[in-house]
């Protein structure tokens, strides 16, 4: 093969209990990303750039400043290829929305980057160039959206160096809704409201939540993911960046979510309920509350994926 296009899923990182340790991805939006073999060798270039959402911002054509190529700039160099690539990248994850757009373009890029490979390397040999995209749009290199885009399902991520992940089982009946309010609200920002330290009482409360989340995966007890899905540490210092957050989050538990919070660093925000009829009227109803709010908002339904980033058939 010369070429190959590979989707990267919008994943939900976090997911309310787990900050930079959980994460899930959604197939119904991500980035598309193409590379071709050229015969500059070790050389990367970017050929364009398009964009299915209008954000009002242009990502560098420069590989080295892009989270899609960066990576991929080191993985040439590590492996002395005789090659290079030519990217070109489809945008369908709304830049700043805190729906992994950085992790997406950066793990597509590679994955398909990968399979030109004569010795194509291990997903886990890949993820910690994946990473690199993630600290190029951060300044931190947290594995919360890498992980799941990469592996699929909703992912644990116990250690990134050395790669540990640990798989979470999803109960059949699980959707999930994504909304997007039309903001823009940078990692980097959201991440430096947090306080440097926590009490000591939220963190134990935040503990249990998080065991009782994953039991009540494990369990498919949806009364115990209810009573567990709750953001006592992160979202409470976050939620002022997001006007209508509050109201919408209030709406969607009012009409039978198990949860709802944060998605990853925000603006979005997700919410999960135990049926499709359920998520279709928690959609509409979280839309209206943002408008609500004077904010216009773009919303998906989707089962959690159990795959992550793959191959596109030509």
């Amino acid at each position: 093969m010369k070429k190959v296009t590979v989707f990267a899923p919008a994943t939900v990182a976090n997911v309310a209990v787990g900050f930079d340790l959980l994460g899930f991805p959604l197939d119904c939006v991500g980035d598309t990303v193409t590379v071709e073999v050229t015969k500059k060798a070790r050389v990367v270039e970017i050929l364009k750039i398009d964009y299915d959402l209008d954000g009002g911002v242009e990502l560098p054509l420069d590989p080295a400043n892009n989270t899609a190529t960066v990576g991929m700039m080191a993985l040439v160099k590590d492996l002395a290829l005789v090659h290079g690539f030519r990217v070109s990248i489809k945008k369908g994850i709304p830049i700043g929305s805190g729906m992994g757009g950085s992790a997406a373009s950066s793990v597509a890029a590679l994955v398909a980057a990968n399979a030109l490979l004569e010795r194509p390397l291990t997903k886990n040999e890949l993820f910690p160039y994946a990473l690199m995209g993630e600290k190029l749009a951060t300044g931190s290199a947290h594995p919360d959206n890498v992980s799941p885009c990469l592996f699929g399902g909703l992912t644990l991520t116990r250690s990134a160096a050395p790669v540990e992940t640990v798989s979470i089982p999803v109960p059949s009946f699980i959707y999930c809704v994504l909304v997007h309010p039309h903001l823009r609200l940078d990692t980097r920002e959201s991440r430096g409201v947090l306080a440097p330290q926590i009490d000591l009482k939220a963190h134990v409360r935040q503990s249990a939540n998080l065991a009782g989340f994953i039991a009540g995966c494990y369990r498919e007890d949806p009364k115990l993911i209810a009573s567990s899905l709750k953001d006592v540490l992160i979202e409470p210092q976050r939620e002022r960046l997001i006007p209508g957050f509050a109201r919408a989050q209030d709406t969607a538990l009012g009409h039978g979510a198990l949860g709802c919070s944060i998605s990853g660093s925000g603006p979005s925000v997700f919410a999960w309920t135990d049926a499709r009829a359920t998520a279709e009227s928690v959609a509409l109803a979280m839309v209206s509350a943002f408008a609500g709010a004077g904010v216009k908002a773009d919303s998906w339904v989707s089962k959690i994926s159990a795959q992550g980033a793959r191959i596109v058939p030509p």
